[in-house]
């Protein structure tokens, strides 16, 4: 009895040494430690004649968001703090490149009469991609990757369209952090 019993401790302590890991960091760029975030573009078309809808009458532009986008995208990285963001392209082991194509608002919700807009959606669309200058390739290209944020204009939960847009910022930087550092 003695022996079986010795011999099922053993057996279940080779088991769980020799079991699955987890681990919930990437092995994606496991080499990859550094990487450089070029300043994002402003590519959003502001040509009126194109493109134009009832869903979409009028094209919407706020100066400097591509600024906003960019230093939220860095300050996310540093958070994270898995991989190390330097100032210097020559330094990185990967490079972000963005480019910002498209701020709309979206009507989510309408008063009872059906004419006025009660809650908004606030949507910061980019096209983005990661180079991994490690193995000389482009790691992945998205377009059309999208951080949002619902924003109501009465009642307890009202915010101002300026405090959505931020946190849409801030929502975009940390699916960008995300698809970079978490692509299983």
């Amino acid at each position: 009895m003695k022996k079986i019993s010795l011999a099922l401790t053993a057996f279940i302590l080779a088991a769980s040494v020799a079991g699955c890991g987890y681990s919930t960091r990437s092995l994606a760029y496991s080499k990859a430690t550094r990487i450089f975030i070029k300043p994002f573009e402003n590519k959003v078309d502001l040509n009126i004649s194109s493109d134009l809808s009832d869903k979409n009458p009028y094209r919407l532009y706020r100066p400097g968001m591509e600024v906003k986008v960019t230093n939220a995208v860095i300050n996310r990285f540093m958070v994270d703090g898995y991989l190390k963001v330097v100032s210097d392209e020559d330094q990185a082991d990967l490079i972000l490149t963005g480019a910002l194509i498209n701020y709309d608002k979206q009507p989510l919700r309408y008063d009872q009469r059906s004419e006025n807009v009660e809650e908004y959606r606030a949507n910061i669309i980019v096209n983005i991609s990661l180079e991994d200058v490690v193995n000389a390739k482009t790691a992945w290209t998205e377009n059309g990757f999208v951080g949002f944020q619902e924003y109501a204009l009465t009642g307890p939960k009202a915010k101002s369209e300026d405090t959505a847009i931020n946190e849409a910022v801030e929502d975009l930087a940390d699916r960008i952090v995300e698809r970079t550092v978490e692509d299983w």
